[in-house]
């Protein structure tokens, strides 16, 4: 394993912890690409959230949100957000987005139109997915696109 070019990706949960990775972990991870992320537990299912981290929302949810921590971005992103999901709110992406303009951090925005929860795992963001690794951690454009 060449530990110089090491990616990561995730979808829900999963896309959350693969930008956390990028974001508190970023000397390991080089490229993430994170699919519907539920970046901030108090935009997300708040049940759900109060089983692990419980109630009241405290400061520890301001904490756990990745848009806190979008200025500490290292690394290629890659966000990927399905315009029609109905588990993860598309706005919890937007709210990382905004923080990441702010904080002036270079990252790739990919909307899927009529596109629900799992939006990476359609055939067209599966392929930019790995284009995406291709380009970030072969240093390469896919031979597909050549």
């Amino acid at each position: 394993m060449d530990l110089t070019r090491v990616g990561i990706y995730g979808g829900s949960t999963g896309g959350m912890n693969t930008l956390a990775g990028l974001l508190h972990h970023g000397d390991f991870y080089k490229a993430g690409v994170a699919d519907c992320g539920c970046h901030d537990n108090r935009m997300d299912k708040i049940w759900w959230n109060e089983a692990w981290m419980g109630w009241p929302v405290g400061l520890e949810y301001a904490d756990n949100s990745n848009a806190t921590h979008a200025h500490q971005l290292q690394g290629k992103l890659l966000l990927v957000v399905g315009e029609m999901d109905t588990n993860v709110d598309p706005a919890s992406t937007m709210q990382v987005v905004n923080a990441l303009e702010k904080a002036d951090k270079d990252f790739e925005l990919l909307v899927m139109t009529g596109t629900g929860h799992g939006a990476a795992e359609t055939p067209y963001a599966s392929r930019r997915r790995m284009d995406f690794f291709v380009r970030h951690l072969l240093g390469r454009e896919p031979r597909w696109t050549e």
